[in-house]
């Protein structure tokens, strides 16, 4: 395949179908490429620290809904248990926290899920990805604000003494009930997004501190009061476990969307604070100046590397792993504690915790408990609204929608045209609709996201991708003499890696010092071996993870299904069962593609026990997808078909990658040094 065949791959010449397209991959982000592909003029302000990532990771987790969660959960499911199920549901979590932990490092960008999957899987699977979470994001933001309008009110005495203006009103003969606060509450957290990254991560920071102390008061106050009674919640006759480990672990299943959240934090990763650990007293203007340096200048990364210490490798994995360990400790503390001051059975299915406090005597507590839920409320709007304009701002970016959404404010930082565009679109949800009916499906997205990442991690690790797409002004450059060598094919290119462009001289001066053409015939039969037990590698490896994803389907499905023949369910469990484990047993007995290490940026958080852990995660996700109902899963069915129309009309004809050229990815390399030579 030559240079002509390696274009007809990336532009329309016959390689422009529907399928090249659903599966062609974009990039790691890295210096040279932003470089190259104009990245320079979408810079997001820096100067967020680990502070402010964990702060927006448990402002985003930590809901309102554990406020009620735990009073229904324990009355129906799981009894004294509900620490356990709480604890269960941690760990499953903590599954997708390890995969995002390994690919924001790898992949630092704002994209989150939608921009691993687009580099790992396809444009395709990315776009329905980014398409689901954007129906999350604006649907769970409208719903929060609507349930933040009765807590406010509980401050004012009730809601009939709210101010008309914020006061909820009937449209006579329409039946629609309006809801100005939460209208305006979305709009001053619209505003508050607009100003910049440090003063909304500021806010977030305060009103998470707030909610916070105010779940540390349920537990400190609760656990004195518990004392006091000596825990009479736990002394039943019915024991710890009086729904049984099924309902334990359907307990588990309930309380697992408490987790949801921690995700947002990767979309923040273009925003980490850049430290210079040696230079503290450094000014903020020699700071920018010498990050302005490295990203025109890639080569002086290597000089500065001692001075310099780019922090999302490290702090956005802390900023996950300590996030999810704060909520799961404060879940599993809160519901020790409730579930001994009254017995299960006896908690109030609406306001569990207040009523627990008040069969004490203590009524006052309902202000504390009120001031912390609406603390919780606020926390979770702003992690509603704070990744959605970054997700419109990254598929805009790669051409998928209209470049209007990926400006970025000169003074602010801050992609202020789509943040507005989806503060106005969320307030008006939140003002003419009751989306409580539409909450279910706000878990697709989020549950489609930690599914895809897991897939990611396998990819990665066993068939990352060998070949890379060039922007349009480097594609004239595959013809230099020193691709040549390995442009012929590039399927033969990734057989033969020691052939590769970034080799090429030393393969030249190799091959002049053999004398004997015995022993370069020797030398090529070897490195061709090599390469064909390698591309064999690769789709053995591609067809087993093909075939996990088909056997967790499968598995998941005729578990959770109901009102199927007995035989039938047991025959397809066992056929989804024995597919999955066998096409674990064959991964984990595969190497690892060594390529995996020079995938994105190296040398952070690497994701254990995979394969078994990666997969294990996708089961769980898989099985909390089906089990969301045929209801929801109809009107999400409606949205991705949406998605899928705008796509197949808009997205890709307008991508970036439409008339990409695919080369090997050492040629990749030499191909941007190249031109950072010539300019």
């Amino acid at each position: 395949m030559g240079v002509a065949d390696m274009q007809n791959k990336g532009n329309g010449n016959g390689g422009f179908s529907f399928r090249s397209c659903v599966f062609r991959r974009k990039q790691v982000d890295s210096l040279l490429v932003s470089r190259h592909s104009g990245g320079q003029t979408h810079q997001l302000a820096k100067i967020l620290s680990v502070v402010d990532i964990i702060a927006i990771g448990v402002g985003a987790t930590i809901g309102a809904g554990v406020y009620i969660l735990v009073g229904t959960v324990a009355r129906e499911q799981t009894g004294p248990a509900l620490t356990v199920s709480f604890f269960i549901a941690g760990i499953a979590a903590a599954l997708s926290a390890f995969c995002y932990a390994e690919l924001v490092c790898r992949c630092p960008s704002a994209g989150s899920a939608y921009h691993y999957t687009y580099i790992c899987i396809g444009e395709g699977a990315a776009w329905l990805v980014g398409w689901a979470l954007i129906l999350e994001y604006t649907i769970g933001g409208s719903a929060i604000a609507r349930g933040l309008t009765p807590n406010l009110a509980l401050f004012f005495g009730g809601q009939d003494n709210l101010p008309s203006y914020l006061a909820r009103h009937s449209i006579p003969g329409l039946g629609i009930v309006v809801d100005p606060c939460a209208a305006v509450l979305i709009l001053v957290v619209t505003l508050l997004l607009c100003i910049g990254i440090k003063e909304s991560s500021f806010a977030q920071t305060v009103v998470t501190t707030v909610n916070v102390f105010g779940m540390l008061f349920i537990i400190i106050a609760g656990g004195y009061l518990a004392f006091k009674t000596e825990w009479i919640g736990y002394d039943l006759p019915s024991g710890y476990f009086p729904f049984g480990v099924n309902g334990m672990l359907a307990g588990s299943a309930v309380v697992f969307f408490s987790f949801i959240g921690f995700d947002v934090v990767a979309s923040t990763a273009e925003e980490i604070f850049i430290n210079f650990p040696h230079c503290a007293l450094v000014p903020n203007l020699l700071r920018n100046l010498v990050y302005d340096l490295l990203t025109c200048v890639p080569d002086l990364t290597s000089v500065l590397c001692e001075d310099v210490v780019k922090n999302p490798q490290r702090d956005l994995p802390l900023g996950i792993g300590i996030a999810l360990s704060i909520c799961c400790i404060l879940y599993m503390l809160v519901s020790v504690v409730i579930v001994g001051l009254v017995p299960y059975y006896a908690l109030d299915p609406d306001t569990p915790i207040s009523s627990a406090f008040a069969s004490h005597g203590m009524q006052w507590a309902v202000y504390v408990i009120t001031t912390g839920a609406v603390t919780a409320l606020c926390a979770s709007l702003m992690g509603s609204l704070l990744p959605q304009p970054r997700m419109f701002m990254a598929m805009a970016r790669d051409g998928l929608l209209p470049s209007f959404f990926s400006d970025i404010s000169v003074r602010t930082q801050v992609p202020v045209k789509s943040t507005v565009t989806i503060g106005i679109l969320a307030a008006a949800l939140a003002f003419f609709m009751d989306v409580s009916q539409l909450a279910g499906m706000v878990s697709v997205g989020t549950l489609l996201a930690f599914t895809s990442v897991a897939v990611s991690v396998l990819i990665l690790r066993y068939v990352p991708p060998n070949e890379v797409p060039l922007q349009p002004s480097l594609q004239q450059l595959i013809d230099s003499p020193s691709l040549q060598f390995s442009s012929d094919s590039p399927e033969d290119a990734y057989q033969n890696p020691k052939g590769s462009c970034s080799n090429y001289d030393l393969s030249q001066h190799l091959l002049d010092n053999i004398r004997t053409s015995i022993e370069c015939t020797l030398l090529q039969k070897h490195m061709a071996e090599d390469g064909q037990n390698q591309q064999k590698r690769r789709k053995i490896a591609a067809w087993n993870i093909a075939l996990v994803c088909i056997g967790v389907l499968v598995l998941a499905s005729a578990a959770s299904v109901e009102n199927i023949p007995g035989i039938l369910r047991f025959t397809l469990c066992t056929v989804g069962g024995a597919t999955l484990l066998c096409s674990l047993i064959v991964l984990a007995c595969l190497a690892q593609d060594n390529a995996r290490h020079s995938f994105g940026h190296s040398g952070g958080f690497v994701c254990p026990f995979v394969p078994f852990l990666p997969v294990a995660c996708v089961l769980v996700n898989t099985y909390l997808l089906v089990n969301l109902g045929a209801g929801t899963w109809f009107r999400v069915s409606i949205w991705l078909l949406i998605g899928a129309l705008v796509y197949l009309f808009y997205g890709r004809t307008h991508s970036s990658l439409k008339n990409a050229v695919y080369v090997p990815t050492a040629c990749a390399d030499e191909i941007y040094r190249t031109s950072s030579d010539l300019l």
